[in-house]
């Protein structure tokens, strides 16, 4: 279970009490994984999802197989990935 650096709504580091946040940050990966693109995260170039480049597609089985990779890469075992349009479950946590 990882702990990090906590972010708030607005995707900025979340301070209390005049210090920063650090809580365990799963899910918190995992959104960030899936929303950003290929190139965002400079030490790891090829890691991202870019969730947006699938928005309007119909290819579930693409997007389904590039959240496995990357979930996994990034040390996550994904148990299970369900796509219904809106609707995106998935299970992984890191091993």
């Amino acid at each position: 279970m990882p702990y990090d650096l906590i972010l708030d709504g607005n995707d900025d580091i979340l301070i209390e009490d005049g210090d920063f946040v650090i809580d365990e940050s799963t899910l918190q990966h995992q959104r960030l994984l899936l929303l950003c693109n290929k190139g965002e995260f400079k030490e790891f170039p090829s890691r991202c999802v870019g969730l947006n480049n699938y928005l309007e597609t119909h290819r579930t089985e693409a997007l389904a197989r590039e959240i496995d990779v990357d979930f996994s890469k990034d040390g996550m075992k994904v148990s299970k990935i369900r796509i219904d349009v809106p609707n995106l479950e998935i299970e992984a946590d890191y091993e």
